[in-house]
């Protein structure tokens, strides 16, 4: 994978961690233990410094950054959908910040809360633990419920699944010219999307 220093500062990658060979990461990262970096995701740590704790994904396209002496920082299980950008910003424990959302500049998005799709949190902005926050501006739209935070949960559980799917057999490979008989398909967990729970499918 692009992995480089500056200044003589080199990322750092647990040996439990999935970082797709077409992620970049550049200077003070620090990806911790059971976490997944993204095809394409860019964690530029040449200004300030990129923590991923335990168990958080950061997923495709996903640009983190900060300005100098700034921490960005995703605490353990935070999880970050395709596309989002975080810079200079605080994601708390179990939080999800939803596909293409941008977290400015010393934002915190609070433990077990949920950023919206497309949704942009705006700098300094302080989202409350638990709560669902949406719009641009974002806007702190109700409280989550308890099941609503359970299936954020096993949303991410299912990309820590995938750390481990991919350091056992994710490979490069020359793609097939033909559909073969009896194609096999991925063995991934079971999860459903919110929508799909709500209707009880």
């Amino acid at each position: 994978m692009p992995c480089y220093s500056i200044e003589g500062v080199i990322p750092v990658i647990d040996s439990s961690a999935y970082v797709h060979p077409t992620a970049v990461l550049i200077g003070d990262v620090i990806v911790g233990p059971d976490c997944y970096v993204g095809p394409a995701a860019c964690l530029r740590g040449d200004f300030g410094r990129i923590v991923m704790h335990r168990g958080a994904n950061v997923q495709d396209t996903c640009v983190v950054h900060g300005f100098p002496r700034q921490d960005t920082v995703i605490e353990e299980n935070g999880h970050i959908g395709h596309g989002a950008v975080l810079h200079s910003c605080v994601i708390r424990r179990d939080a999800l910040v939803g596909m293409n959302a941008v977290v400015m500049d010393e934002a915190e998005v609070g433990a077990a809360s949920i950023v919206a799709a497309c949704a942009f949190v705006p700098a300094g902005m302080k989202v409350p633990p638990r709560s669902l926050v949406a719009g641009m501006p974002a806007k702190v739209r109700r409280e989550l419920s308890d099941d609503e935070i359970a299936w954020k949960l096993e949303g991410t559980r299912t990309y820590q699944d995938l750390t481990r799917r991919c350091q056992a057999s994710m490979q490069e490979v020359e793609p097939l010219t033909a559909v073969e008989t009896n194609r096999p398909s991925v063995k991934s967990v079971e999860v459903k999307s919110l929508i799909e729970t709500r209707r009880g499918d």
